[in-house]
């Protein structure tokens, strides 16, 4: 199976805790741009837009987000 690419933007989730960031696994961030092959900066805001973390995560540590419907080949 072919591994989604992940573009800025894309509304994304964490596969797994990130304790030294005071992140949890299923936190949601987006994408803010791609940092090295299979590296992502993602930010994490709060209800009312506010950041309260930024980092580079590997996409190995990401779930891409739909909001539509997504056809399956």
């Amino acid at each position: 199976m072919k591994m989604e690419s992940i573009k800025p933007f894309a509304v994304v989730a964490l596969l797994e805790d990130v304790p030294e960031r005071g992140l949890r696994r299923g936190q949601v961030g987006t994408v803010v741009e791609p940092l090295a092959r299979g590296v992502f900066e993602v930010e994490f805001s709060d209800n009312q837009g506010r950041t309260y973390a930024t980092l580079a995560l590997r996409r190995e540590q990401l779930i891409v987000l739909h909001h539509d419907m997504v056809e399956v080949a």
